[in-house]
């Protein structure tokens, strides 16, 4: 005899497993600092090379103005302002990638504790079936 509440339960964990279960089981797998720690590296490096290319574009925009400045310009005050500017966007990026990241990991461990809930209360279902 199939028992409905067992049976809704396994619709719902099914569910969850072939939808959302999948990202959070992969969150899951790490610990909270290796995974927020690897996606604020990529979201680094993701800045950075944002960073390089708008700069590039920033240069070749004008570029035969900004060579005919470049020799009137302080070369070091110039690069300490591209300095400051690239520290501030990766700084910025970084910091948010780790307010997001540190969300997402705490979403997909709390749905991972309630699905792990569910799986025990399906074994006690079982169990209790079995037994009386």
């Amino acid at each position: 005899m199939l028992n409905e509440e067992r049976v809704v339960l396994m619709t719902k964990m099914a569910s969850y497993e072939a939808n959302e279960g999948k990202k959070s089981l992969a969150i899951g797998s790490y610990f909270r600092s290796d995974y927020i720690g690897w996606q604020v590296l990529k979201s680094i490096i993701s800045a950075t090379i944002a960073f390089v290319v708008v700069f590039a574009m920033y240069i070749f925009y004008d570029f035969e103005v900004f060579m005919m400045e470049i020799y009137k310009m302080d070369l070091l005050e110039f690069a300490r302002n591209v300095l400051f500017f690239y520290l501030g966007t990766v700084g910025a990026y970084a910091f948010i990638s780790y307010v997001v990241y540190s969300v997402k990991y705490s979403r997909a461990r709390k749905s991972l504790r309630i699905y792990h809930s569910n799986l025990q209360h399906l074994a006690s279902l079982y169990k209790n079936e079995k037994n009386g």
